[in-house]
């Protein structure tokens, strides 16, 4: 290796950026690359958001379809068969938010509601959020007990 041949390392260098506005002889002059006149061109311009140049917007274009309701609760739903397995493979003796919490089964919000779909095998106390009527006569059957948590 000589002198001649060393190079910084590729990467480390980069061309300044241009100096616009600088005059005609600069080759960047007048207009300073921004074209003539319009918005674009000043000095604090900033684009409309989802602005499509006049094309109908997106949010036109669609269709509007169905109703939310606002004041819909959404559940994280258990059948008794699954509560059951549940049980069976964590241990669970108290079928509560935070022991589902605690298993990964649900989100720390997340609110839980219990249908009657499949059999109750084993006494289990339920604290959850829901509980169908089936559900919890199928629970009261097996010895077990339901109490109603509102957040």
């Amino acid at each position: 290796m000589n002198l001649h041949q060393i190079r910084p390392a590729k990467g480390a260098t980069h061309k300044p950026k241009p100096r616009l506005g600088r005059g005609e002889a600069s080759g960047k002059g007048g207009t300073s690359t921004q074209g003539n006149k319009g918005g674009q061109s000043r000095a604090g311009y900033q684009r409309k958001n989802a602005h499509e140049g006049g094309q109908m917007p997106i949010q036109r274009r669609l269709p509007k379809r169905g109703f939310n309701n606002i004041s819909r609760v959404d559940y994280k739903v258990f059948n008794l068969g699954q509560v059951s397995l549940l049980s069976e493979k964590y241990g669970i003796e108290e079928f509560s938010v935070e022991n589902l919490y605690a298993h990964g089964l649900v989100g720390k919000t997340d609110k839980v509601k219990v249908l009657a779909n499949g059999e109750l095998t084993n006494k289990l106390v339920f604290k959850v959020n829901a509980v169908s009527e089936k559900a919890k006569a199928a629970i009261e059957a097996a010895g077990g007990t339901v109490e109603l948590i509102v957040k």
